[in-house]
């Protein structure tokens, strides 16, 4: 049994609510402790990974008790505060320099939504591989970051920018309002 210094109830809650209210406890925790988060929503596990690893946290692990998620992450003394802010360029703004020009597009999420309708010529390097598929990525050209909603990519524009990309805009607020044509697995051509 892991032991907790805080617990955050985030039952009946959709994304973003759990990330928000686990974000505002753990700036009242000491490096060390741990906080258990309460959820139902079940693509929490994903987004609790990604940004615990996004901000410096250690991500415990998740136990499932009835129809409840129980997420343990732990303060990290090595804890840094993201300073740096990820330039935002919104859906209208994003389609017209798609029909302008070829964009290199980064879809961010996992590989059930990617499967399911991404943006067509989009390369897909989940959240959790950027930093193993950097290399995958040319430093010199403009690479929009997509996900659901603008947080995981905000994420992944980060960890770019912390290594190099200097020119990383995040698409928001991503394929949760997308109403122009979609691909998926399988026909793209």
């Amino acid at each position: 049994m892991i032991e907790t210094a805080h617990i955050v109830d985030a039952k009946g809650l959709a994304c973003p609510m759990p990330i928000v209210r686990t974000r505002k406890a753990m700036k009242e925790l000491v490096p060390g402790d741990v906080l258990e988060v309460l959820a139902t929503d079940k693509g929490s596990t994903a987004d609790i990974k990604a940004w615990a690893a996004g901000s410096g946290h250690a991500y415990l692990g998740t136990e499932t008790e009835e129809n409840v998620l129980h997420h343990f992450i732990k303060k990290d003394s090595a804890q840094a505060e993201v300073k740096k802010e990820i330039p935002v360029i919104d859906l209208a703004a994003f389609v017209k320099k798609m029909q302008e020009e070829q964009l290199t597009i980064v879809d961010v999420r996992e590989q059930q939504e990617f499967d399911a309708e991404h943006v067509p010529g989009a390369l897909h390097i989940p959240l959790n591989e950027v930093e193993a598929r950097m290399d995958e990525l040319n430093k010199e050209e403009t690479i929009y970051l997509i996900c659901q909603t603008g947080r995981r990519s905000g994420i992944a524009g980060i960890r770019l920018a912390e290594n190099g990309f200097n020119n990383v805009l995040n698409v928001v607020p991503g394929m949760t309002d997308w109403t122009k044509q979609t691909m998926k697995r399988g026909n793209e051509s």
